[in-house]
This record gives C-alpha cells, structure tokens and sequence, in this order.
C-alpha cells in the first residue's frame, strides 16, 4: 500500500487535479468530509489529510510514504529521511515581512535596530535577519498574523503572501521579499528503498505532469 499524505487548503485544491491527471481518484471529497484516511480507484494507494505543518513528519516517521508540503513547510522542519525530487510549482505565494505603513522598516534595517517579528516560521526569520545583522525577538503565532503589529505586539511580521489583500484590508504593507514558496513533493527515503517499484513510476508520472 502506498499512503500520500495531504493537507486541506489551497495547496489540496490544487494538488487534486494533478492527482485525477495521474489516473488517481479518491471515491468521497475529503474537502467535505471529516474522515482522515481515503481510499482511492487504485486498491494500492491511499490518501491521508493531515495538518500542513505535519506532513513531513508523517512521511519521515513513515506515517506516509508520498507527501506533498510547502517550501515554506520544509524550510522549517527540522527533521531528516525525506528525499524532495519535485518542485511540483503548485501552492505559488511569497514569504515577505511586512507590517504597518507608517513603520520605517528602512531605518530599523540600516541601524540594525532589534525587530520584534511575529511569525510562525520563526527559522526562515531568523536566518533572514541574521544575514542582515538584525537581531529579533521571536513572537511564536500560528494564525491572525497581520493583527500583531496592529495592536502594537510586533514591529513586523513574517508571512506568506498571495494576493495581498488581506494585508491591505489591514492597512498593512509588505516590505521585502523573503522567499518564493511553492510545493515540494517529498518522500520517505525507506519507503523509496523498500517500495521502490511502486513509488518510482508514480514520481516519474509525477515528473510528467509537472512538465
């Protein structure tokens, strides 16, 4: 059996037609349903939905043999075993700092002035602003980002952007570019030893459809 592991979101939604192009369809919508594990047309393969930020450690710990996860995800992680063959260029976005207008980022980078940064990839922060020679502080979130530097929490913070909307809803502007951020195919190295048979023709189809 070979388990791909997913998340909901817009990264799933995108991930779909990807997978129906490869021949693979799931028998009920786990957008809609609250089941985990779904079993698809191919009696060898099945689909578990997991929270993004975890799909890598269910296919480093063997939970899944397939995953797909952001760049944002797997820059973060701090694990091993996973072997990343694809940049699948769905999930497309932008990790940027950002905050309110009227904070002179410039001058805080230039004085190498220390940043309060509320974020959830504190890693991809704080290898950003080392590089600077800006020291931060940390503020851990895991949602409602772009309320910190409203309510005077943070000076700025650090977040994937699509659109922008959100943050000009939120009289916020962003100021730098930290990354491009898309979605990685990733596996488990064991499983890919083990199952090799199985695993190689669905990446290679997966290679397919990309190009």
């Amino acid at each position: 059996m070979i388990t791909i592991a997913l998340s909901k979101g817009r990264i799933f939604t995108e991930t779909m037609p990807m997978l129906n192009k490869l021949g693979i369809f799931c028998e009920e919508n786990p957008e809609t349903s609250r089941k985990l594990v779904f079993e698809t047309n191919k009696k060898n393969l099945q689909l578990i939905i997991v929270r993004a930020s975890d799909v890598p450690t269910y296919v480093e710990w063997g939970g899944a043999d397939i995953g797909i996860a952001g760049k944002d995800v797997m820059d973060e992680f701090q694990g091993k075993g996973l072997f990343q063959p694809l940049d699948l260029g769905i999930g497309k976005c932008q990790l940027m700092v950002a905050g309110r207008k009227e904070f002179d980022y410039e001058a805080f980078i230039k004085q190498k002035i220390r940043l309060r940064v509320a974020t959830k990839y504190p890693q991809a922060a704080r290898k950003f602003f080392s590089e600077k020679g800006v020291h931060i502080d940390v503020i851990k979130l895991y949602g409602s980002m772009e309320l910190a530097p409203i309510v005077g929490m943070s000076d700025v913070i650090v977040d994937l952007v699509s659109s922008g909307k959100t943050l000009e809803a939120n009289n916020l502007i962003a100021y730098e570019k930290i990354s491009d951020v898309s979605s990685r195919l990733i596996i488990n190295q064991a499983a890919l030893k083990i199952k090799r048979k199985q695993l190689k023709p669905l990446i290679e189809n997966f290679s397919e459809v990309v190009l």
